[in-house]
């Protein structure tokens, strides 16, 4: 007798919704268990933040440009989708970085790991900590481990470790990088909990970093090994830009229904249809008044809009504690002629304390040598964090104008664009706050108790890099695969 499919309905089609169709479809073929699913999209399209831009060879990237390398979700299912050969590492002669720091560029000091220095000569040297700075950072190696087992903020770890100098100088810039959000106010159980089982382990969170990097690398001795390109480049992304891996999810699931420019409105619990059948049925409205029936519903969509749809859960209403920032990014072409400053490595991060329009700049034509074609230079602007949206407020000349003035006052660039583009990505950085991770168990935990097979997944949970949500993606299809076991 033949099985009756299970049906699925994955809301959010972002890399975390495709992720999770891929791994689910994978996993139930595997079992031999039959399965229909639906993804809907609220967007025109499917990917997400992942926005490839070919024009005249160059290689844009209008949302994230890259991924961590030794993330190893992304490598597998490079692998499993064949377009591993697609990989490419960054510019082995542009591994400088810069700090602005009082209007100057500093070279960021060689063994820096989120301003926790592994190397104290460099750390010594720079100009970006002064003398002081530099003794109170090193007070680490006497300070005792924290006993309270408690939450605490990433920036008030990193201050009560090292100093409110390294704080604020150097770490507090990388995370803009990461999170667009304020250390402050970000969970360090969430975002770095390596940092507190350093401390915990070795007290000294500068010995502890020392000895971790000389132990078994991130993906495990039991994993698949990296590929090289991997061991060797700290961040990686396809030669034809990140939507490679969009499209090649897209084409494994072609057979899945999709629906795009809908949203949900509303999910209600069905009756089941029969005495002794004691699963769940769930009727799901769209934006547009269509209805949908489904077994199983995976919301990989941030975690307020899930928590518009179960206002009867009091821990899920939770889940509105987790806000997003807005950013920008401006994209700008050149003639290389045209320019004078010596782009020597991959850009340049700027601390909240300089007071600048823009947070950073990647010399993306330096950093990745694929991105432009010969005799021209790619720069990306980035805009907004946590805390600063103004921008908003901005029309897209204005953005451009003042991004134009920032540069040429940092870099001497004073040269009309060959190209501009402006791209905005509102609510797009997830600020995972203090006690997030109680905040998203106690939402699962009571979402689960109450609507059995319903599921929470995607980068506003446990992880906002493209490996992250890969990991949450195929991880989510094997708790689907074992509900329904």
């Amino acid at each position: 007798m033949e099985k009756t499919p299970k049906k699925v309905t994955i809301v959010g089609g972002g890399i975390s919704g495709l992720s999770t169709a891929f791994y689910m479809k994978k996993k139930f073929s595997e079992q031999g268990i039959p399965i229909e699913i639906t993804i809907v999209e609220k967007d025109n399209r499917l990917g997400g933040k992942i926005q490839t831009w070919l024009r005249d060879e160059f290689v844009i990237e209008r949302g994230p440009d890259s991924f961590l390398a030794r993330k190893f979700p992304i490598i597998k299912i490079s692998r499993e989708l064949g377009i591993e050969d697609q990989l490419t590492a960054t510019n082995p002669k542009a591994k400088k970085n810069y700090i602005l720091h009082k209007g100057k560029f500093h070279l960021m000091p060689p063994g820096l790991i989120l301003g926790i220095p592994t190397k104290m000569a460099p750390f010594m040297k720079t100009g970006l900590i002064s003398f002081p700075g530099k003794l109170r950072a090193g007070m680490d190696l006497f300070l005792p481990r924290r006993s309270s087992s408690s939450d605490e903020t990433l920036g008030g770890f990193l201050s009560r470790r090292l100093g409110k100098q390294v704080a604020e100088n150097i770490a507090e810039p990388l995370l803009s990088g990461i999170y667009a959000g304020n250390p402050n106010k970000l969970s360090l159980k969430a975002t770095f909990p390596q940092f507190r089982g350093i401390e915990q382990k070795y007290r000294s969170l500068i010995l502890g970093m020392v000895n971790s990097r000389k132990q078994t690398p991130a993906n495990g001795a039991s994993a698949m090994p990296l590929p090289k390109i991997a061991q060797n480049s700290m961040f990686l992304t396809y030669k034809k830009g990140l939507n490679t891996l969009v499209d090649a999810l897209v084409e494994e699931l072609r057979n899945v229904k999709v629906i795009t420019e809908q949203s949900v409105t509303k999910i209600k619990k069905l009756d089941s249809n029969h005495d002794l059948d004691e699963t769940n049925i769930y009727e799901i409205t769209l934006s547009n008044g269509e209805m949908i029936e489904s077994d199983i519903i995976v919301l990989a969509i941030p975690p307020h809009l899930s928590a518009d749809l179960f206002t009867d859960l009091n821990q899920v209403q939770q889940l509105k504690k987790i806000k997003y920032a807005s950013v920008a990014n401006v994209i700008m072409a050149f003639d290389k002629k045209d320019i004078n400053h010596d782009m020597d490595g991959s850009g340049f991060v700027i601390p909240r304390k300089e007071g600048r329009f823009i947070t950073a700049c990647t010399w993306t034509s330096s950093k990745w040598l694929h991105t432009a074609p010969k005799g021209k230079i790619l720069l990306r602007c980035y805009v907004g964090r946590s805390g600063e949206e103004a921008w908003k407020q901005l029309d897209d000349k204005q953005i451009i104008e003042k991004v134009q003035k920032e540069i040429e006052y940092l870099m001497g660039i004073k040269a009309t664009p060959i190209f501009h583009k402006v791209t905005r990505l509102y609510h797009s950085m997830p600020q995972y706050p203090i006690e997030h991770l109680n905040i998203i168990g106690n939402a699962r935990k009571q979402c689960t108790e109450h609507y059995p097979g319903i599921f929470l997944t995607g980068a506003g949970y446990e992880g906002v890099g493209i490996p992250d949500c890969v990991g949450q993606g195929e991880k989510t299809a094997e708790q689907v695969l074992q509900f329904v076991q």
